[in-house]
């Protein structure tokens, strides 16, 4: 009896802790035109905990003008949970909609958990924050994605882009080991860092995560990823907005580098030698045969892509894998040098 009421006790006061510290957190929501997803969005963050402590969070959607029902849905949804509700973002963009509730938030709330509406989230996500956070008292605790789809597009894209050819080998994209990283998907902050820093550079579209992070390591923060949490990610679906992606994403890398004085890493260079070798066997081509070697072994690489994905997920969506790949290859590594074109030209960015 003893140990049965020791063990109550315990538990009770670990529930309280956990409640003390959700009334501290702050958790920022930027969403555009997400009616599609932002209810399921809420509902992934309060299933797994009792209803006390969900109410503890302050959760702010911060608005960027959407053209669909998503404040209306947000505001629907507050009328039962109260600590919800839905701020205008006038930036826009998830950089200025994250600091916007980072500002907005309720005094004392030290804790800043950055949510997406287009992620799933575990049951009980909110909760394991604060538990890793306790654990590990660092600047930032990071995740891992796991991208996952629905049509066959999205599910060869999904399939893909996690694997080394994809990302290549980024620990927060479906990697499966904890530890000191410099980048990884936010996460949960130290509110008053992120403010201190100026939070998010609001001149980002793309990769502002990762060019705060870069700010973050150089004052002297560290970043834990916990590939215990897990966040699925609903990769994009068609191949134009999957060029837009991943054009936008290398902008916003060269843009990071070039800002923060950052050496590239060799997996974000194979790209950019890629386009070089395809330009060159380009004006090779009419002049001598082996103009075609790089072209045919590329395209070599793309198709064994598309059956390898075709043969592990025995489903034939696996043959857009190789296209998703070379989208993913080709925008990133052209959005590079043209990011680098801008900023160098421009000498700041627009």
């Amino acid at each position: 009896m003893a140990d049965g009421g020791q063990a109550k006790e315990t538990g009770l006061k670990q529930a309280q802790d956990f409640h003390d510290l959700a009334s501290r957190t702050l958790v920022a929501i930027p969403a555009l035109n997400e009616q599609a997803h932002i209810v399921q969005c809420l509902e992934s963050l309060r299933l797994g905990m009792d209803e006390a402590l969900f109410h503890a969070f302050e959760i702010i959607v911060a608005d960027g003008g959407s053209q669909d029902q998503t404040v209306a849905l947000v505001e629907q949804y507050a009328a039962d949970y109260p600590n919800v509700r839905c701020i205008e973002n006038q930036g826009r963009l998830q950089s200025a909609g994250v600091n916007e509730v980072a500002r907005a938030g309720a005094v004392g709330r030290d804790i800043l958990i950055r949510c997406d509406a287009h992620a799933a989230y575990p049951k009980g996500f909110l909760k394991r924050c604060l538990e890793a956070w306790q654990q590990h008292q660092v600047s930032a605790v990071v995740f891992p994605m796991d991208a996952v789809g629905r049509g066959c597009f999205q599910k060869a894209n999904a399939w893909i882009v996690d694997t080394r050819l994809g990302s290549g080998g980024s620990a927060h994209r479906g990697g499966q080991r904890s530890g000191f990283v410099d980048h990884g998907h936010h996460g949960i902050f130290d509110r008053a860092i992120f403010l201190r820093l100026g939070g998010y550079d609001e001149e980002f579209s793309h990769n502002e995560d990762a060019e705060f992070d870069a700010r973050l390591r150089a004052s002297g923060g560290k970043i834990w990823l916990d590939a215990t949490i897990r966040i699925g990610y609903f990769p994009r679906s068609t191949m134009a907005s999957l060029w837009r992606q991943y054009f936008n994403y290398g902008v916003g890398r060269a843009r990071n580098i070039l800002k923060n004085k950052l050496r590239p890493r060799f997996r974000q260079m194979i790209p950019l030698l890629n386009i070089g070798a395809l330009v060159a066997s380009f004006f090779i081509w009419p002049f001598h045969p082996i103009g075609a070697l790089w072209p045919v072994l590329y395209g070599g690489l793309l198709l064994g892509s598309s059956l390898w994905m075709t043969i592990a997920h025995r489903s034939a969506c696996g043959l857009l894998s190789g296209v998703a790949l070379g989208i993913i290859h080709l925008a990133w590594g052209i959005g590079f040098l043209v990011g680098c074109g801008r900023y160098l030209a421009r000498g700041v960015w627009r």
